[in-house]
């Protein structure tokens, strides 16, 4: 969970990329990495497997100062989408104050996409995680690939679903963005109740989006 260091006056959260293998949750990352100012970030660190699968998680760092002072950081992990690999999701997941799930449009990956969401919301609730609560944006990544769903099948398949839907390609950047603003946008309330970031600190709504780059 978010953590703030009264002494530092830094706010720390946690941030995940969740989805099954090879879906372009690295790619989003880097992506995000590219299209942020460099004040905004630190260097990304990744681990990866010889088939350039994601082993442990990569670590994107992001930060800004808000109108009172107090640095916000944020650090931005993936997990591994392999099935061997869950005890290591659940090891980055725990304590996330919000998640991007990362799924692949293509039509022969459905079945993947709808174990590893599962395979999500059971990790959520082993770690004491509300899924129904947490901040979490879904996004149809490879949407530039042939074979894919459209908008209009995914959308009715989610239809019922509380989360926002987002669409992707994320390896020419588009959809990045706006994805990690929709996550920003769902987390604004559950950080400021916890710790008052407008009345506090002056941070509202707009404001804490568009310090990264991005737009509620």
């Amino acid at each position: 969970m978010a953590e703030l260091d009264e002494q530092r006056r830094r706010l720390t959260v946690k941030l995940v990329y969740y989805g099954p293998a090879m879906s372009g949750k690295t790619t989003n990352l880097t992506r995000l990495h590219d299209l942020l100012a460099a004040e905004l970030k630190g260097d990304i660190m990744t681990l990866e497997t010889d088939g350039d699968r994601t082993l442990f998680f990569d670590l994107l760092p992001l930060g800004f100062t808000a109108p009172s002072g107090l640095l916000v950081k944020f650090k931005v992990f993936t997990v591994p989408g392999q099935v061997a690999h869950d005890g290591t999701r659940k090891a980055v997941l725990s304590r996330a104050d919000g998640v991007v799930f990362v799924a692949d449009s293509r039509r022969h990956q459905a079945s993947n996409n709808a174990s590893s969401f599962e395979n999500l919301m059971a990790n959520l609730a082993i770690l004491g995680l509300d899924g129904a609560v947490l901040p979490l944006v879904v996004q149809f990544n490879k949407r530039d690939l042939p074979d894919i769903l459209s908008e209009a099948e995914i959308a009715a398949r989610w239809a019922q679903a509380p989360w926002p839907l987002l669409f992707a390609a994320a390896l020419e950047g588009g959809g990045v963005l706006a994805t990690f603003a929709a996550l920003l946008d769902g987390l604004y309330d559950s950080l400021d109740r916890q710790f008052a970031l407008g009345a506090a600190h002056g941070l509202t709504r707009a404001a804490f989006c568009a310090a990264l780059g991005a737009r509620p």
